[in-house]
């Protein structure tokens, strides 16, 4: 066989294997992994006790990053147009004091869930191995096992030169669920009509408000409440098989 017979024999048979690797009526799953690195901002804490709310002045919260698995779950309504479940093993995140509260380190953890469903633009057509996208849709947000370190669990934390000791009791928190915004951009890599890889980025508008709620023996009921701003950017690294 002549050489540039053999090419060329070989540039189709690759071609082949990598025809409508994402076309119409396509179903794509990925696992991969998921770096979230939250871009915190906080309001300082508002503090309700004895009838009399008062503005913790300079007091705020930061969170940590987290990674965890995720998994994706693609369908391909036409050769570019696709929705997209998104999934994941709930991240452990870590709030930590920052301003007046730094003092206490740690103040909390919890673990979030965000299951996003996205609409996804593919360029490129399905034949193609590089297949750059842009998407957007929502994420719901909620949280669960949240649980206080020993100074803010205890009320430490509502320590002040007014009050002393006055405000301090048994500490719980809650976090609150919301819809956030999310937009997307990545590529997809096929190496063959089931196999691709695929790397993206994504931001979410995202906010919750932390509710404490400390029974004080000396003036009952004390709440205290922070608007924190999570807008996490998220990565995701991947392998996909299309089905």
């Amino acid at each position: 066989m002549r050489p540039y017979r053999a090419i060329a024999i070989a540039a189709a048979l690759l071609t082949g294997t990598a025809a409508h690797a994402q076309s119409a009526g396509s179903f794509v799953a990925n696992v991969g992994w998921f770096h979230l690195a939250p871009q915190v901002s906080s309001q300082p804490f508002s503090i309700t006790a004895a009838g009399t709310t008062t503005t913790a002045s300079g007091s705020g919260a930061d969170i940590d990053g987290a990674d965890t698995i995720g998994f994706t779950a693609t369908y391909f309504v036409t050769d570019h147009i696709a929705v997209e479940g998104v999934f994941g093993v709930p991240p452990k995140f870590t709030l930590s004091g920052t301003g007046t509260l730094s003092g206490l380190g740690e103040l909390g953890k919890a673990y979030e869930w965000s299951p996003t469903l996205l609409l996804k633009y593919y360029f490129n057509d399905a034949q193609s191995h590089f297949r750059p996208y842009l998407g957007a849709g929502a994420a719901y947000v909620w949280y669960s096992g949240v649980k206080l370190s020993s100074a803010m669990s205890s009320g430490a934390f509502l320590y002040s030169s007014t009050y002393g000791t006055a405000l301090e009791g048994q500490t719980t928190a809650k976090l609150s669920s919301s819809f956030a915004p999310v937009i997307n951009a990545g590529f997809t890599y096929n190496f063959d009509k089931h196999w691709s890889a695929g790397v993206s980025l994504s931001y979410m508008w995202l906010s919750t408000r932390a509710t404490l709620t400390t029974h004080s023996a000396a003036v009952g009921t004390v709440t205290s409440t922070s608007k924190i701003h999570v807008d996490p950017i998220v990565s995701f690294v991947s392998v996909g098989y299309r089905f």
